[in-house]
């Protein structure tokens, strides 16, 4: 029988804004943007979501609800510091951990009961750990399954530890409204309100061929999620064994839509560096760049060129993505841009020898800025080409470089 921790940091952001800014205790908080900006709330304060503020609502629908809530554009460098110091403990305690985001991991501590003791015994200890060595508070789920341990952290929010013992998983799970289970979101929600499944003990109850006839695989999945199992989609693999990264990408949503050209190819050319960046820090080439290109409208493109090798040099994203940009824009107010690299591997591939000598010049060059962003900042050193199109990382998306989730940076 397995015995499965997950961690989740209460209001993440939040809570390390409070550490470096008392004052902001016990307010109302929404982290994210300013009020009049179009990005959504990456994380509100517990005194902010009595006015019913919560992550992914629009900024301007936040202000609405809690006019008087303090808005903060948000520190990605120190979410992903304090990230860091939270993974440390946790593999301080099993080194088999998961970084399931920025803010919660899933740890497997299957047979740790002689070294850290019975499992909630074990979850307290951690708990203190946590708060001892960050300052932050979390919430730990502990079960037999890794969804399970999920819903029970959120359950145990804030700052609190549920234990659901082996056998009694359906149980406990029973009166839950389905839209706790991971991975059901708003459209799987209302197709199983439309067969009168609203708790997941409805779910529980019913045939998996019905299931199965009415929702395909995910149906067989729901299935098995609703007697506590990990079935299906979301918890693939073992802990600590995350599959490699098979992508990397960056958007940005732009605070009003824009057709100037130059405004555009800025910021194609600073989500290319982003992007650039993220390949170098892994240690991957790309072969393959997309662009996605939304209209004002909310109708969305996605538009790919293969390269003849390999690359993670930021010249290179920002010639392709501009050139899908301007082979595909019909001139129209664009909202949203994104730039994705994929088909990623270790080695670049051949090149002649004057594109070679290229490559090991823009390398050079890069190493040296990588190491300046590094000390300084991301923001420190950009390609003159991107400087129109400066914005910050958006906070609430998870960053491409978790803790425990990439290789160890390569010698510079």
């Amino acid at each position: 029988m397995k015995t499965i921790f997950h961690v989740d940091m209460d209001a993440f952001f939040v809570s390390v804004e409070e550490l470096y800014n008392p004052d902001l205790k016990g307010k109302p908080v929404v982290v994210g943007g300013q009020p009049d900006q179009r990005g959504v709330v990456s994380a509100a304060s517990y005194a902010a979501r009595k006015f019913g503020v919560h992550s992914a609502m629009p900024l301007r629908t936040a202000y609405k609800l809690c006019p008087q809530a303090i808005f903060v554009e948000g520190h990605p460098k120190r979410y992903k510091e304090c990230s860091q110091q939270v993974f440390d403990v946790l593999h301080s305690f099993t080194p088999q951990v998961e970084m399931a985001s920025i803010d919660e991991a899933y740890l497997d501590l299957t047979g740790a009961e002689r070294l850290h003791g019975p499992p909630m015994l074990a979850a307290h200890k951690l708990h203190e750990r946590i708060r001892e060595k960050t300052r932050l508070n979390c919430s730990i789920g502990v079960a037999t399954s890794r969804l399970v341990a999920k819903i029970c952290s959120d359950q145990a929010k804030p700052n609190g530890v549920l234990w659901i013992l082996p056998g009694a998983e359906a149980r406990f799970l029973a009166p839950l409204e389905v839209r706790k289970i991971p991975g059901v979101g708003k459209v799987t929600e209302k197709s199983l309100h439309a067969y009168g499944i609203r708790r997941i003990g409805h779910l529980a109850a019913l045939d998996r061929k019905f299931l199965e006839s009415k929702f395909g695989k995910w149906g067989l999945a729901l299935a098995g999620k609703a007697q506590g199992l990990d079935a299906g989609g979301w918890f693939a693999g073992e802990i600590g064994e995350g599959p490699e990264a098979k992508s990397i990408s960056h958007e940005h949503t732009f605070n009003e839509d824009t057709a100037d050209a130059q405004v555009i190819d800025a910021t194609l050319a600073k989500l290319s560096e982003m992007v650039a960046s993220r390949l170098r820090e892994h240690g991957f080439h790309a072969r393959t760049v997309q662009l996605k290109l939304r209209y004002s409208d909310f109708s969305t493109f996605t538009r790919a060129h293969s390269l003849d090798h390999a690359t993670q040099l930021d010249i290179d994203l920002v010639e392709h993505s501009r050139r899908l940009f301007h082979n595909n824009w019909t001139g129209k107010p664009v909202r949203l841009l994104g730039v994705h690299a994929s088909n990623l591997q270790v080695e670049e591939g051949q090149l002649n020898l004057l594109e070679g000598e290229k490559q090991d010049r823009w390398k050079k060059a890069l190493t040296a800025v990588d190491r300046i962003r590094d000390k300084f900042g991301t923001d420190s050193v950009s390609l003159g080409s991107a400087m129109k199109g400066g914005f910050r990382e958006r906070v609430h998306e998870t960053p491409a470089d978790l803790p425990g989730k990439h290789p160890p940076k390569q010698e510079r």
